[in-house]
């Protein structure tokens, strides 16, 4: 999954595709670098970042979304559609111009978002966060991370079956760096197989989140590529489905590699 983020403040990439030509340029490249799925926000979900209005967020995805999957459908290789968002209304809309995933960070606590998922059939990740974008990393606090976000996935799956939902649309992502610390987020990833819930997939991102500067002792994102990459390749062998980055190429390559190696190599 290539993240698109059309924002002015996200950590790594803000600004740099608010325009139209630039994002579908960027979308095109993650496309042809491996992205089996392309995530676009128009909210950004950084620690202490602001709300985003429903109308700007849709002013700035519906219209990339609308060309991307217009694009795509004259293509062989037709890459999905992901909209991040935690606004039913702007899911709804996304989805009608040719998005096929709902990305939302508050779990689809919202019913309206999963009325909206359950009647388009969309698939839907949920992930877990503590607190909102603007409070989350305010000393974030679990008795046991591991344990809860578990029953935090198990408690939203029974939600979602409940309200008519496929539990075969669903996708679980425990939220590296979403109200959680160093500590947590390090527990998490070794223990990633202990979070499936139901045999449901997990969707892991971790590309250049600000805990890898803070293990190698540098602020710098630039330098969060190559422990990205690692980080991609552990967390397949511990089982995530789906990887969420920003560098497309080196990623793409190191799953091919460590999906070969768990495989048992391939024909020569």
């Amino acid at each position: 999954m290539g993240v698109l983020n059309v924002t002015l403040d996200s950590f790594s990439d803000g600004g740099k595709y608010l325009d139209v030509t630039a994002a579908l340029n960027h979308a095109r490249q993650m496309t042809s670098e491996g992205a089996d799925i392309i995530d676009i926000g128009g909210e950004s979900t950084r620690p202490g970042a602001e709300p985003v209005n429903q109308a700007e967020e849709m002013r700035r995805v519906i219209p990339l979304i609308e060309q991307l999957h217009a694009e795509f459908a004259r293509k062989e290789r037709k890459p999905l559609l992901s909209i991040d968002t935690s606004k039913a209304a702007v899911a709804a809309a996304a989805l009608a111009a040719g998005a096929q995933i709902v990305n939302d960070v508050t779990g689809a606590r919202d019913p309206e978002m999963r009325k909206v998922v359950k009647k388009t059939g969309a698939a839907l990740v949920i992930m877990h966060m503590q607190g909102t974008p603007r409070d989350m990393q305010r000393a974030p606090h679990y008795e046991n991370v591991v344990g809860e976000i578990r029953q935090f996935f198990r408690e939203r799956l029974a939600t979602c079956i409940a309200d008519g939902l496929e539990p075969e649309t669903i996708c679980f992502d425990p939220g590296i760096g979403f109200g959680k610390t160093v500590a947590h987020n390090l527990t998490l990833l070794k223990n990633l197989a202990s979070l499936r819930v139901d045999g449901r997939p997990l969707l892991v991102g971790v590309s250049k989140k600000s805990f890898i500067g803070k293990v190698l002792g540098s602020q710098a994102i630039e330098e969060r590529c190559w422990p990205t990459v690692a980080l991609t390749s552990l967390a397949r062998e511990h089982g995530a489905g789906i990887v969420r980055v920003h560098d497309v190429r080196e990623n793409a390559q190191a799953l091919r590699m460590t999906e070969a190696i768990l495989n048992e190599g391939i024909a020569a």
